[in-house]
């Protein structure tokens, strides 16, 4: 018999149409601006409009191009490392985004757990009370927290009315201000994927572990928890990546001892002036969110390769 060699499929028209959507997408809407910002990055800060002097003008071509190559500058992104400020609100930021994210989790989990084994018929309405607050601007929510948490503010009155404090607790312009802030605008973010894969186990699984003599407690850290960590980790990215960069919460709800990297790009950009310093923060931003992203995602496709 003639060998058969295996072809690999032709991928037809409407399947590269499919693709190219989401790639074009990337290409215009973060590629493109990301190079901008890059290009900025590169600049030397000017008196002008825009205020920077550009490393390379379209209008000169390839001529230009080549000479922009010559005359690359990361004088920006060494100025970073120089001044304690910026390395600083990068390490602050991190930091107040994994706590919140943390504290997130274990205040979201409860949740989500509830949610996925509450009554089928209940489950709609539970699902539209975490989507609610969407319906209402974020800035006007964070703004709400200021008249809660101020020292004469909804919280500290009524723990004077119970009987717990004898003075109004600072609370405002702190970074426990900027945990809640952070904890209650990001906390539908986790419950929402970590909802979604709970409510997807197979209940069958906890009622065979109980039938095998297993404690619900260990049954839950044995079955549920495993089972539950893609939409932990899911829940987690969606909030620690936009929580590193944050600027509205720290800036109304902080003080000023408050250091992330989202108010120092606003002051370099808008009260300094200095777009190209401010390119720099905003592109090492950036890589430390997508570089450990996307080591993460190629881990778990060699991991799922080598399941298969």
């Amino acid at each position: 018999m003639p060998d058969q060699v295996s072809a690999k499929p032709r991928r037809s028209i409407g399947g590269w149409l499919l693709i190219a959507l989401p790639y074009s997408w990337l290409l215009f809407f973060f590629l493109a601006p990301f190079f901008i910002v890059f290009k900025i990055s590169l600049s030397e800060i000017a008196v002008a409009i825009p205020p920077y002097t550009p490393t390379f003008d379209p209008a000169t071509g390839w001529r230009g191009l080549v000479k922009m190559l010559g005359d690359l500058s990361f004088e920006n992104y060494v100025w970073l490392t120089r001044d304690s400020l910026y390395w600083k609100s990068y390490l602050s930021s991190v930091s107040i985004a994994a706590v919140s994210t943390l504290i997130t989790l274990v205040v979201g989990f409860p949740i989500a757990y509830g949610m996925a084994r509450a009554p089928t018929e209940w489950r709609t309405t539970l699902l539209m009370l975490v989507i609610l607050p969407f319906w209402t601007s974020f800035l006007i929510r964070v703004y709400a927290w200021i008249g809660i948490l101020k020292n004469e503010g909804l919280l500290n009155q009524f723990l004077m009315w119970l009987g717990l404090i004898d003075q109004p607790m600072t609370i405002l312009n702190t970074n426990i201000a900027v945990y809640i802030g952070i904890v209650y605008s990001y906390l539908p973010f986790l419950v929402l994927p970590l909802y979604a894969n709970l409510e997807k186990m197979d209940a069958s699984l906890l009622e065979a572990a109980a039938d095998l003599g297993c404690p619900p407690w260990r049954s839950f850290w044995t079955i549920t928890v495993p089972l539950a960590i893609p939409g932990v980790i899911a829940g987690c990215f969606l909030v620690f990546i936009p929580a590193v960069g944050e600027f509205v919460i720290p800036d109304l709800l902080g003080g000023s001892e408050t250091l992330m990297i989202g108010k120092t790009l606003w002051t370099e950009f808008f009260t300094n002036r200095d777009w190209p310093v401010s390119s720099a923060v905003a592109v090492i931003l950036l890589l430390i969110l997508v570089v450990p992203i996307v080591l993460f995602q190629n881990q778990q496709q060699k991991a799922a390769e080598k399941g298969l």
